[in-house]
């Protein structure tokens, strides 16, 4: 009985973690070069922040 608590809490505590990984895909898909574009930064300053997002949402 205890086992099957335990399973649902790990199973529960990996949620937010996905979610905030895939708000970090997102952002640095397609916010980050539509605002980059708007502030008018170059190509290799957004390859640059692009590739710092997708490093922490691999780390979360």
């Amino acid at each position: 009985m205890q086992s099957n608590l335990h399973n649902v809490t790990d199973e529960g505590s990996e949620l937010p973690s996905l979610l905030l990984g895939a708000g970090f895909a997102l952002a640095s898909l397609i916010i980050l070069p539509a605002l980059a574009q708007r502030l008018g930064l170059g190509a290799s300053l957004t390859i640059a922040l692009r590739g710092a997002l997708m490093r922490a949402s691999n780390r979360v």
